[in-house]
């Protein structure tokens, strides 16, 4: 495992995290023995949000953190403030309610890295900064951004911030992987993936902002599972989300060549895949992987042991065609 540090957070972050979105208590058990056992790899960060499995994912890390007595050992990052179906949900008051419920559900009173899941570009950044910075001063969130924020969004709110002489936004959790993003998986996501973001990719670099990024493997394009010979036979095996958003286009050329480059290097489609958003020049990248077992969780690792180069990456992307 590989750990990286993060400006407000007090230990090192490891850069595989795992998605916690498949936690239900009525299987607490059993996902007790997976957590351990992902602990074991040296996993230390786990992701989870407001919305997921209706708090069960949530209340499962607590549980287990409180039976293991492991809370300071981990870094926990969630989300709330996600919008619903009857309203938009940015507010100072939306961040209260949704932050309180999380310290229940996660038996802490205090989270390391807090992350708004959602934007409200007509909401003004100012109260949304002075209520993060609140919480942050008062010691119950270290470090704080946005999930699928655009850049010049928390630009905004990094301005205001500078202004007043407050915290700004330190961390960002957009979608980032090899495979070009055609359409959102769900309404208003962000993605710094493809050659159309390439000025939002070099923002973060320029930043040097560490990124949280999900669907590193888009919603299971890169699995393994998919060709470009077999898509019309699985592709009902998968979310409907990658028959919209990734199996088109381009990104057949770029499966072709992690198939190619991965067999080079003795990996698999994933472990490449995953190795391209992990090594990306200059990215400050924490991918956040759900993984159901702790094999795989732990086949992941190998995408940080085997270094890509420069010239491969622009390669596996179509910016080059030769490496």
């Amino acid at each position: 495992m590989e750990f990286g540090n993060i400006q407000y957070v007090d230990k090192p972050v490891s850069r595989l995290v795992h998605g916690a979105i498949m936690l239900r208590v009525e299987e607490a058990e059993h996902w007790f023995t997976v957590l351990d056992d992902i602990y074991t790899t040296g996993c230390r960060a786990w992701d989870s949000a407001h919305i997921y499995a209706g708090g069960d994912s949530e209340r499962v890390l607590g549980m287990w953190m409180d039976a293991r007595g492991n809370r300071d050992d981990i870094v926990i990052l969630t989300k709330g403030c996600h919008h619903t179906g009857d309203r938009r949900r940015v507010t100072p008051f939306d961040i209260d309610t949704d932050i309180h419920t999380s310290f229940a559900r996660l038996r802490t009173d205090y989270i390391d890295v807090y992350v708004l899941h959602r934007d409200d570009p007509d909401v003004p950044v100012g109260p949304i900064v002075e209520k993060l910075n609140e919480l942050h001063e008062a010691g119950r969130i270290g470090a704080f951004g946005g999930s699928n924020w655009k850049p010049y969004r928390i630009a905004e709110a990094n301005e205001y911030a500078d202004k007043h002489g407050l915290k700004p936004f330190t961390v960002s959790s957009p979608n980032f992987s090899l495979a070009e993003q055609y359409d959102e998986p769900w309404p208003d996501c962000f993605t710094i993936s493809g050659p159309q973001n390439t000025k939002d990719r070099e923002w973060y670099v320029d930043q040097k902002m560490p990124l949280f990024t999900w669907s590193s493997l888009a919603q299971g394009f890169f699995s393994g599972r998919i060709t470009r010979a077999n898509w019309e036979d699985v592709k009902d095996d998968f979310p409907e989300p990658v028959a919209r958003c990734y199996a088109r286009g381009e990104n057949w050329d770029r499966m072709g060549r992690v198939e190619e480059l991965a067999k080079e290097k003795d990996m698999s489609v994933p472990q490449l895949a995953l190795a391209y958003t992990l090594q990306n020049p200059g990215l400050d990248v924490y991918a956040l992987i759900g993984t159901f077992t702790v094999d795989e969780f732990s086949e992941n690792i190998r995408a940080l042991e085997v270094k890509l180069t420069p010239a491969e990456i622009d390669w596996l992307d179509l910016r080059t065609d030769s490496r």
